[in-house]
């Protein structure tokens, strides 16, 4: 099968309504990634030091050597940074991602976070990347993470957050069921599920954009008031959505060694006195988030035509183009994937088999559409769906005249155009219907040949809408 495993639809126009508890706008989550002590280092057994989110700009890595400034830059974080951004959080609920070397490494850091309720996820087991790892190499370390951050916290991990992962990370932290949620995804603004064979994992996204990362990267923040507008416009444009009816989740990435300086740490302070001057925010771990989306928005057995055998998708979908089967049979070897599991998925991949086709076959697909209240409707002959579809506009409740009226257009239609008039009943009632046969019996071939295609792709939309009940 040609499948494309990206899900670039999520929750399209219609997102879930959140349901914060007491009726919250906006979920304002907290990360404070704790890396210190954890970063690329040959102490670490690492083949070099650490290069990134620094001070130092164009920082590389220094083979075999240890890097003085780089390291007294990441201790600033641990020393100094921490306590400074504790001070300022510590009555909110944050969600700290801890590398569990380095929390092995600070001892009296994890102490304050637990006494302050925060959560501590797991940031996995050091903080290097992990994109060249194989599976089992990185299987390993997301276990012996697991294991290190509870002999360093007394408890196991809900969450997990890499951060420089894989394309296998999400997949193979799922695989431990040991976690709540995930957070290795930026798709949304909302946690939503994957399923990884049987199992449904959650997913809290994270995020790149409200993050003090950006002011160790060459196009990102100079200065505290570029990280606090930032911050203030993405909290304002949530908080007015959630007013409006749609309650979204705001995250804001911190890091000690960043954020955890004087002329950061400003504007962190003053980021946190605009959002609690507002009513109706929801400051939350992760933890706290997911459980609210578990709770509110469990996982959901939906159609999944991306994953189902050919026979069954035919079976499933082969009647949405009237008698024309070879219609599902080809858009079954399109590139499908979880984006293409709705109905406006499958009637583009339908859709585009039927744009294909010549012009004869599209004839043969016309040809296959009943007469509007003709014989067969008359002697109950249709299939089900013209069935359903005609009486729901009072086609099967026709006066004799009306009928007559109907019967005397077809055959002058047909003898017109060499194919029965079609339109998405759906669309319309009995007297616009009329209205619409009048006026179009007047077009060119060529015109009425495009229209009554686009009425064929309308119909099959209405049929698909129906299958998925949207």
């Amino acid at each position: 099968m040609n499948r494309y495993p990206r899900d670039m639809t999520g929750y399209g126009a219609n997102p879930p309504k959140a349901n914060w508890p007491n009726g919250a706008k906006i979920a304002v989550q907290i990360v404070l990634n704790y890396e210190e002590g954890g970063e690329n280092n040959i102490l670490h057994g690492d083949a070099a030091s650490e290069a990134f989110l620094s001070e130092i700009t164009g920082a590389q890595p220094w083979s075999g050597q240890r890097h003085w400034n780089m390291e007294s830059i990441y201790e600033y974080g641990s020393r100094a940074g921490f306590w400074r951004v504790h001070r300022i959080l510590n009555d909110i609920p944050v969600t700290v991602y801890g590398v569990s070397t380095a929390l092995l490494r600070a001892p009296e850091q994890v102490a304050a976070m637990k006494s302050s309720g925060w959560e501590i996820a797991s940031h996995g087991l050091k903080w290097i990347e992990h994109k060249d790892m194989s599976e089992d190499e990185e299987r390993a370390q997301i276990a012996q993470a697991i294991e290190i951050h509870t002999e360093a916290t007394g408890e196991a991990p809900h969450g997990w957050y890499t951060g420089r992962c894989s394309n296998n990370t999400v997949r193979l932290a799922a695989e431990t069921d040991q976690f709540e949620y995930v957070a290795d995804s930026y798709a949304d603004d909302l946690p939503y599920w994957m399923q990884f064979e049987s199992k449904d994992q959650l997913i809290v996204p994270y995020t790149m954009d409200c993050n003090d990362m950006r002011f160790a990267i060459q196009a990102g923040f100079t200065n505290g008031d570029q990280f606090e507008s930032y911050i203030k416009d993405s909290f304002d444009i949530l908080y007015e959505e959630g007013a409006a009816g749609t309650p979204k989740m705001l995250s804001i990435g911190l890091h000690c060694r960043l954020i955890g300086r004087p002329g950061r740490a400003s504007a962190l302070r003053r980021i946190i006195n605009h959002m609690k001057s507002y009513d109706g925010v929801w400051f939350a771990t992760r933890l706290e988030i997911a459980r609210h989306w578990t709770k509110e928005h469990p996982p959901q057995q939906i159609i999944r035509p991306s994953n189902m055998l050919k026979a069954d998708f035919v079976s499933k979908f082969g009647g949405v183009f009237e008698h024309s089967p070879w219609i599902a049979e080809n858009a079954y070897e399109l590139e499908l994937g979880p984006t293409h599991d709705t109905a406006k998925g499958i009637h583009q991949a339908l859709s585009r088999v039927f744009r294909l086709a010549s012009n004869e076959k599209r004839l043969c697909v016309l040809k296959a559409h009943p007469d509007l209240a003709g014989k067969l409707a008359a002697a109950g002959k249709l299939t089900a769906e013209s069935t359903s579809e005609q009486a729901g506009a009072g086609l099967d409740l026709l006066t004799d005249d009306e009928r007559t009226t109907f019967q005397d257009l077809n055959s002058q239609y047909i003898e017109r155009y060499g194919f029965p008039f079609i339109i998405a009943v759906r669309d319309h009632t009995k007297a616009t219907i009329m209205d619409s046969f009048k006026r179009r019996i007047k077009s060119s071939h060529t015109e009425e040949f495009s229209e009554a295609c686009h009425q064929v792709e309308r119909i099959a939309e209405i049929r698909l809408q129906e299958k998925f009940k949207t």
